[in-house]
């Protein structure tokens, strides 16, 4: 088990991450079967060989038109003009060949990693490469010697095939020579194509063994400890402490938001609203008689200011403009709760002005101050 082992001696039981698989398809590491592309491109070139079948004699005479003259112009003239042909035709019907190979290549590749994936990464150089510590290691790994197994297997099979068919149709071997070049050539594609079928059918096998092997070598190479797993989800989704805090910050925030929300709903039945005038606005209730000091119903900045004086305004309820104050009542308060005892002085002048007010007396706007340690500016900084 020392291979499944990490450096933390872990053992890797854990399957490996959408991340992780993510990663080694960008290092060029995708499960890869020889015998897979050797089974396809053998099974390509066997469909082609059937389709070339009704048009084998045409390419034989006009291949065998290279090799004849006319004696109306040089020998040598001749020679150079078939050995041009020559070279054309051999070009052409190598593309109609090459072309869809290529294409069954890709297809395979796609077939085991499920997409084609170009990894410059996998062309870097790595020590490991060149070193040979490490390629004497890979000659005697596992790996290796399953290679040769599949090799020495690959030759047995398809030798016994090979003499199995030639066996079989020996008769038709034999007697071919005998017949005419058409039937001669007939005999010997027969055999030509149980010949190919055979391999097929052996190299079927084995490829899909060997796709099943690699894909275990694959998934088995990427697994991970779980200390692995943990720190990659870490890394991901940040640490567990990390997110309970923002959690914790998130229900805050919506316990204020909602509380705020609720807040709106008093404001109509607030005794006075004092503002700086838009950017700050605290709602106060007080009725006159009762013990304890004036609540604060809600208090907002900005956008949320502007709709307590709006709500405030259209309810009849006092807006009285106070800038000190108004931000003394906002960073120093807290809503549904009373007023801050250092600003008890400033706010009972002003509720004592507003009282007075509404009964239709005449009287003069107070001049509040406010205590050195109660005075802020619009971030919620000391300004004494």
């Amino acid at each position: 088990m020392a291979d499944q082992a990490s450096d933390g001696g872990q053992e890797k039981t854990e399957e490996p991450t959408q991340k992780r698989l993510e990663k080694s398809k960008e290092d060029g590491e995708v499960p890869s079967s020889k015998e897979l592309f050797v089974f396809s491109t053998l099974l390509t070139g066997f469909f082609l060989y059937i389709g070339i079948i009704p048009f084998i004699f045409s390419i034989i005479f006009e291949w065998s038109s290279l090799f004849q003259f006319s004696g109306e112009t040089s020998l040598q003239d001749y020679v150079f003009n078939n050995l041009k042909a020559g070279y054309a035709l051999m070009y052409w019907k190598a593309v109609l060949f090459a072309l869809p190979l290529f294409v069954i290549v890709i297809l395979t590749q796609m077939t085991m990693s499920g997409v084609i994936n170009w990894s410059s990464s996998a062309l870097n150089l790595k020590a490991s490469r060149i070193n040979p510590f490490s390629g004497l290691k890979r000659m005697f790994s596992m790996k290796a010697l399953v290679e040769m197994l599949k090799a020495i297997g690959k030759v047995i099979f398809l030798l016994g095939a090979a003499v199995f068919v030639m066996f079989t149709q020996m008769d038709k071997l034999l007697t071919a020579p005998a017949t005419h070049l058409v039937g001669g050539i007939s005999r010997l594609g027969d055999v030509f194509l149980l010949l190919i079928i055979a391999f097929l059918l052996i190299l079927a096998v084995m490829a899909m063994l060997d796709v099943s092997w690699q894909f275990y070598q694959h998934n088995k190479k990427l697994k991970m400890t779980l200390q692995e797993v943990k720190d990659e989800s870490k890394q991901t989704d940040g640490s567990p402490e990390v997110k309970a805090k923002i959690r914790r910050m998130q229900m805050t925030a919506g316990s204020r938001a909602k509380q705020r929300r609720e807040a709106m709903e008093n404001v109509p039945s607030a005794t006075a609203i004092i503002t700086n005038p838009t950017h700050f606005a605290v709602a106060l209730k007080y009725e006159v008689g009762t013990a304890g000091a004036p609540i604060i119903l809600a208090m907002g900045r900005g956008y949320q200011a502007q709709e307590i004086i709006s709500i405030g305004k259209d309810a009849g309820v006092t807006v009285f403009q106070n800038e000190l104050l108004a931000r003394a009542l906002f960073f120093a308060g807290q809503i549904g709760e009373e007023i801050p005892t250092p600003l008890f002085t400033a706010v009972a002048a002003i509720l004592g002005f507003i009282y007075r007010l509404n009964k239709g007396d005449a009287v003069d706007e107070p001049d509040v101050e406010l205590p050195a340690d109660m005075l802020f500016d619009e971030n919620g900084k000391s300004i004494s």
